[in-house]
């Protein structure tokens, strides 16, 4: 499975996205979590608060300006020695968070990053693993290409209207980047069943999953730690259990395209452009 987590800004992405790896990670399946936030959050949610983000010397730029990856390896070689263990076994690869210093202090990692998902589609190193990644608000790096190794989306929507608006706009956003990628709503902190129900009718389709408002993750994200660790038994994780039991059941696996690779884009031998890459 490719998935990747999308929606508006404190719909619950990133709790669902980690807890979704573990969860995936503990039946069996070798998982690959991807946060190309430059906010801090799927790290928490996974229980590895500590870890480093890729580095900016895992790129080199050329006297052109343009971005090679380091010490001669390739996209999955670079993943595979900077992803870092956490807990259940998932391996979280995350892009360096932009600090006091600007994003410019940042570019090395976020070039390193958009050159890996590129490239994760045609790495038979990862062809058998899952892949769960978790966007930032809205669907600005969908439609700059960063989601080319997706296979399916989950839409995370919380019942409010501005989650619902920017839930439409993001829907559309991230169809038209990945053309044939499946596309599933999950409603988030819903109250009741009426909360679902209004959600659904907005977007005119069903819900894959209806996780709960769970005050043991409200808990938890109070601690900065996993709502698996804190709550294992909480709604909001037995919600999320379903949840994957239903994405094994219905998502295709993964088959590297035939055929010749599209043009590489920014990060990939061309000349950066970080005002659309550091993000």
């Amino acid at each position: 499975m490719r998935l990747a987590v999308i929606g508006k800004g404190g719909a619950g992405k990133s709790v669902v996205s980690a807890t979704l790896a573990r969860v995936l990670a503990r039946r069996g399946q070798q998982v690959l979590a991807l946060d190309s936030d430059s906010l801090p959050g799927m790290s928490f949610s996974l229980g590895a608060a500590s870890a480093k983000p890729l580095p900016n010397e895992a790129v080199e730029r050329d006297e052109e300006g343009r971005f090679h990856f380091a010490d001669g390896l390739d996209a999955a070689g670079t993943a595979q020695r900077y992803a870092i263990e956490a807990p259940d076994g998932v391996r979280l690869l995350q892009v360096a968070k932009a600090g006091r210093a600007g994003p410019a202090a940042v570019e090395g990692s976020v070039n390193a990053f958009f050159m890996i998902v590129q490239e994760l589609e045609y790495a038979p190193q990862f062809d058998d693993w899952t892949i769960v990644g978790d966007l930032p608000a809205g669907g600005r790096q969908a439609a700059l290409g960063w989601v080319s190794y997706v296979g399916h989306f989950l839409l995370i929507v919380e019942p409010t209207m501005q989650a619902m608006l920017t839930a439409r706009r993001v829907r559309r956003i991230a169809t038209q980047a990945r053309p044939g990628a499946g596309l599933s709503l999950v409603v988030n902190k819903a109250t009741g069943a009426a909360d679902a129900e209004r959600v659904e009718a907005f977007l005119d389709m069903p819900a894959l999953a209806v996780v709960p408002m769970d005050e043991g993750v409200r808990r938890a994200e109070r601690a900065g730690v996993s709502v698996l660790d804190h709550d294992p038994d909480s709604p909001a994780v037995e919600a999320i259990t379903r949840l994957a039991e239903r994405l094994e059941a219905q998502t295709a696996p993964h088959v590297i395209p035939e055929g010749p690779r599209p043009p590489a884009p920014c990060g990939c031998g061309a000349p950066a452009r970080p005002r659309e890459t550091v993000r």
